[in-house]
């Protein structure tokens, strides 16, 4: 492709449409559900399209099985690749299956076990799984180095017409789905292949409607890129969210976002694991960080959507459940409820019975704790964790511990020494 044709490539209705014919045997059309909780919550119309409920629980399935059933067949006999943090590889993979094509697909060391199996078994004999790198963009360039070196067809999670023209698969549903205008839709944004197939689909059908993008905190490569005027790689990302979490987005998306888009805004880890643990626990969904970002950044919008119609796409819900002590974790963290401290304990008989007793309040409870003691040292250091009931518990806490010297350090705000020790 060439650089022109990068710089002015736009999702056309007709070709999202011929896509919609070509995905139609494999992909499921996925509810479009009011949530009551959050339609209260909010005074708006609030929709979850739920593309957690996919065949491979996500939507990526709908643009990799677009852009591999478009291939020649030489194409296909030669076997495709594709790098992915875990959708978009359980979408080739399935594709591959279905498809007949052999598949090699590379995803970083740090995916969840869980989309790991899930690729392997939709894939079966057709892929070979390796794993590479330690982010998306590691595996990404290995495997792009793979497909130079055995002349097979690079399949790439979001930069890629066919793979934008699949994911744009989703709007046409929602159009299609919803009884009245859509005022607001909410995207989730990694590498932006599913926001810029939405934009055209809504830009031909539902012009009027803001098209809001959505990107974890600590990896905001579209919106950076936005705000620089250019295309722009982030040297470090946080790769919790990591159904989005791209050091760089691709430059068809780049360029559909910048003209497209009516925000694109940011919202916190610990924001969207608060979410995932609501919707598991007072809704029964299942969710990914990815999937629950478009729900975590509503309250931002609180006002300006009261008495709106409101879509927010859940995108996926391929969840490993031994994150969820992280995803606590992290939700408490972000609700100042979880505080990590070095506390100095005099060396003498009952100082740890003091602290339980007299220094911490009536509903703390000790979460975390790393006891060494040093015969040679006035105070042995101790790593203790600290869960409150209410974030106003931190300061009287903190204050009891400088008066009775219990305290050595505060962690919470010192993310280096943080990482190191806990």
């Amino acid at each position: 492709m060439n650089k022109e044709a990068v710089e002015t490539y736009f999702p056309q209705l007709a070709d999202i449409q011929q896509a919609a014919e070509t995905i139609s045997q494999v992909v499921e059309k996925t509810p479009l559900q009011q949530n009551i909780r959050y339609s209260k919550k909010y005074g708006a119309n609030i929709l979850l399209k739920r593309e957690d409920l996919q065949r491979v629980r996500s939507y990526k399935i709908r643009g990799a099985f677009n852009k591999i059933a478009s291939l020649s067949k030489t194409e296909l006999g030669q076997g495709v690749v594709c790098a992915s943090a875990g959708n978009h590889a359980q979408g080739v993979a399935f594709a591959c299956s279905h498809l007949e094509v052999k598949g090699t697909i590379f995803m970083p060391v740090v995916t969840p076990k869980q989309k790991i199996d899930q690729t392997k078994m939709f894939g079966g004999n057709w892929v070979e799984v390796i794993l590479e790198g330690d982010t998306f963009d590691d595996a990404n360039k290995t495997a792009q180095w793979y497909c130079d070196q055995y002349g097979k067809t690079f399949v790439h999670p979001f930069n890629d017409e066919k793979i934008i023209e699949g994911q744009g698969t989703v709007g046409l549903e929602i159009l299609q789905q919803s009884d009245k205008p859509i005022d607001y839709i909410f995207v989730p944004v990694g590498g932006g292949g599913l926001v810029s197939g939405l934009c055209g689909a809504f830009k031909a059908l539902s012009p009027e409607t803001k098209i809001i993008g959505v990107e974890p905190l600590g990896a905001p490569s579209m919106k950076r890129s936005m705000e620089t005027g250019k295309l722009t790689e982030l040297n470090e990302i946080d790769k919790f969210i990591d159904g989005a979490a791209v050091q760089k987005v691709g430059t068809l998306t780049y360029s559909i976002c910048s003209n497209c888009l009516s925000e694109m805004v940011l919202v916190a880890e610990g924001k969207v694991c608060q979410t995932i643990l609501d919707l598991y626990n007072r809704d029964a969904i299942v969710v990914e960080p990815a999937g629950a970002l478009t729900i975590a950044v509503l309250d931002d919008f609180a006002e300006e959507i009261k008495g709106k119609n409101v879509v927010c796409i859940v995108s996926g819900s391929n969840n490993d459940i031994t994150r969820t002590a992280e995803i606590k974790e992290r939700a408490l963290l972000y609700a100042n409820l979880k505080h990590y401290f070095i506390v100095r304990f005099p060396q003498r008989p009952g100082a740890l019975k003091e602290f339980v007793a007299e220094i911490l309040g009536p509903n703390d409870d000790i979460t975390h704790f790393e006891y060494s003691k040093k015969s040679s040292r006035e105070n042995a250091p101790a790593v203790v964790g600290i869960e409150l009931k209410s974030s106003d518990d931190l300061e009287p806490l903190i204050q009891r511990m400088k008066a009775r010297h219990f305290f050595g350090d505060y962690l919470n705000d010192k993310p280096d020494l943080f990482q190191y020790l806990v």
